[in-house]
């Protein structure tokens, strides 16, 4: 039995998960910082799931793409007409005005999206 072709096969493999988990991490802005909870905690990623990031001026990046209300109605609208239960997930800065987190939520539910969450994050320890 010839191993070269089934060890080829691995490492296309491996690579192809470790360069796909490399571009899940790269979704959350690194200058997002989330509000903190008592129960806030960085939640197993859904399958498919799209991360809105709103910055601290209001921006918003989604793929790491800015976009507008309008384009991000566009883009959530053509995934939500192909998945119904397409989960979105809201990483708005602890700084931003409460009125665009509401702006983004309510672009979501105009697009069809309804499974929607925010990211948190457990305050820090008290030394």
């Amino acid at each position: 039995m010839q191993l070269a072709p089934m060890i080829d096969i691995l490492l296309l493999l491996l690579s192809f998960f470790i360069i796909s988990w490399q571009f899940s991490r790269s979704e959350t802005e690194l200058n997002v910082a989330v509000p903190t909870a008592q129960e806030g905690a960085e939640p197993d990623r859904q399958r498919g799931e799209i991360i809105i990031n709103v910055l601290p001026d209001g921006t918003l990046r989604v793929e790491g793409l800015t976009v507008d209300l309008l384009q991000l109605h566009s883009k959530l609208s053509a995934i939500s007409k192909q998945f119904k239960n397409q989960p979105v997930r809201i990483r708005g800065d602890g700084k931003v005005v409460y009125q665009r987190i509401v702006e983004v939520i309510d672009t979501c539910q105009k697009a069809g999206i309804w499974n929607i969450s925010f990211a948190t994050q457990r305050p820090a320890p008290a030394e």
